[in-house]
């Protein structure tokens, strides 16, 4: 009941605006026409009722969608990719892999995945939803409101997006400037992420990580939205204290991690996703850290042996 009550308000209240809306256009309308109002009041009623019509359906576009999706079955044949390959997934519990199913059929649903100069597959979208939702899975319903896009690449790439010439170095990058709300992933990178086991990289995870980050206006290495206040400096301590291991070359993290906080955060985290057993024994207090932030214990159900 107290769902149905909630689906109802996520669409009467795009009704509610559209209906607003639509009258004042009449009411505009109306108050250009002549002294007899009669003769316009019809048209007048027709265009409000189009333009009601109109608003709601944009209004609500991306909510039917998303219906849509989730009103068919997971197919067998993700469920069975992702048991294969990817751990997160396989090591969940039946009332967990139903939640994660959703997340990734919402996800898929919302947000546009565009493969430039290369051919993908509805395999490396899962790898794509996967990569979004498993940092995001210990917490409530976010949906990364700031991203509406995911260029797939055909491999790296350089700092002006381009697959060919000097410095392609680039695996993944959450885009800027003409790349706004884009993000952009290298799809060999995103195949690797989750067909190799024992490694302790995820571009997709590494850049999800940095919307998370981000969300709160600042991508900074301190991700607000997940932690809490109490947890700030002792986050900060940690951190310098492990890229400070980095730069002196006592640490099995990532060397990109020590290049700011920003990438010490999104390295960290697909560490912590990708191989939460070893970064227990080797890193136990930012462990125990990302725990806090995250709101999960990976190393549970996530076996790369």
């Amino acid at each position: 009941m107290k769902r149905t009550s909630k689906r109802l308000n996520i669409y009467f209240f795009p009704l509610f605006i559209s209906i607003i809306a639509g009258l004042a256009i009449v009411a505009i309308i109306l108050s250009f026409a002549d002294e007899d109002h009669l003769s316009t009041l019809i048209p007048a009623v027709i265009v409000g009722i189009i333009i009601i019509y109109y608003i709601y359906l944009k209004l609500t576009k991306k909510r039917r969608k998303v219906d849509q999706a989730l009103s068919k079955r997971f197919p067998k044949n993700w469920k069975f990719f992702m048991l294969q390959y990817v751990a997160f997934y396989n090591g969940l519990g039946s009332k967990e892999k139903k939640k994660f199913e959703k997340d990734v059929q919402t996800f898929l649903a919302e947000k546009e995945i565009t493969p430039i100069d290369c051919s993908i597959n509805e395999y490396d979208r899962l790898l794509v939803a996967s990569s979004a939702i498993i940092p995001i899975f210990g917490f409530g319903n976010f949906d990364y409101p700031m991203l509406d896009e995911i260029l797939i690449y055909p491999q790296q790439f350089n700092n002006d997006y381009q697959t060919d010439g000097v410095d392609r170095n680039i695996l993944g990058m959450v885009g800027n400037g003409v790349m706004n709300r884009k993000m952009i992933l290298s799809l060999p990178a995103l195949r690797a992420s989750f067909m190799y086991k024992g490694t302790s990289s995820n571009v997709g995870i590494h850049e999800f990580s940095h919307l998370i980050d981000g969300y709160d206006g600042a991508t900074d290495g301190i991700p607000r939205l997940l932690l809490e206040k109490q947890y700030i400096v002792p986050w900060l301590d940690i951190m310098h204290k492990e890229i400070q291991k980095i730069q002196e070359g006592k640490s099995d993290i990532n060397p990109y991690g020590a290049t700011n906080q920003q990438e010490f955060f999104a390295v960290a985290s697909e560490y912590f996703f990708s191989r939460p057993d070893m970064m227990e024994d080797e890193h136990k207090e930012l462990y125990d850290m990302m725990v806090q932030i995250f709101k999960q214990k990976p190393n549970l159900y996530i076996n790369q042996s």
